[in-house]
């Protein structure tokens, strides 16, 4: 009932409908870049070359641009760490992305604060493990690729990028 990151790049397990939802916004010319919180470095839990290898396997095969990482725990207050947007702006600089017209998609209450506080639409997928959200999301929905259905007929109308 607990979500825990896997600690193995075997572990990584997709959940159904992730590879296609990301290839209908990849098709649509949406750029995809992950941001993910990996706290465990921080800890001493796992190492960062644990995580890239976990990410590594993430990647492959998938249609992902990017991936930016915080390694730090919530005392090292860095500017990075959802809920703070820092990954967010810092790939919005290396890749000239109008955050104004962007989405971020999570299932946690950080990546809905962080989307938000980058100036990002932000879709919350619940699950069975999603934490209570104090702020509103753009769009509440299920699956990534009811997100994916939701962005795209939101791009159809004029209103993403």
């Amino acid at each position: 009932g607990v979500p825990h990151p896997p600690a193995t790049p075997d572990e990584v397990r997709m959940l159904p409908g992730v590879p296609e939802a990301l290839d209908r916004l990849a098709a649509a010319g949406f750029l995809l870049i992950v941001v993910t919180n990996q706290p465990d470095v921080a800890r001493g839990t796992t190492t960062r070359a644990e995580v890239e290898a976990i990410n590594a396997r993430v990647m492959a095969g998938l249609a992902l641009h990017g991936l930016e990482v915080c390694y730090h725990d919530n005392r090292d207050g860095c500017d990075c760490r959802k809920p703070a947007p820092g990954m967010l702006l810092r790939a919005a600089r290396r890749e000239n992305i109008d955050l104004a017209r962007s989405f971020m998609v999570g299932d946690r209450w950080r990546d809905v604060e962080a989307g938000l506080r980058a100036g990002c639409r932000a879709v919350l997928v619940r699950g069975e493990e999603t934490e209570a959200v104090e702020v509103q999301p753009w769009a509440t929905v299920g699956s990534l690729a009811e997100a994916a259905d939701r962005i795209l007929r939101d791009e159809r109308r004029g209103g993403g990028a």
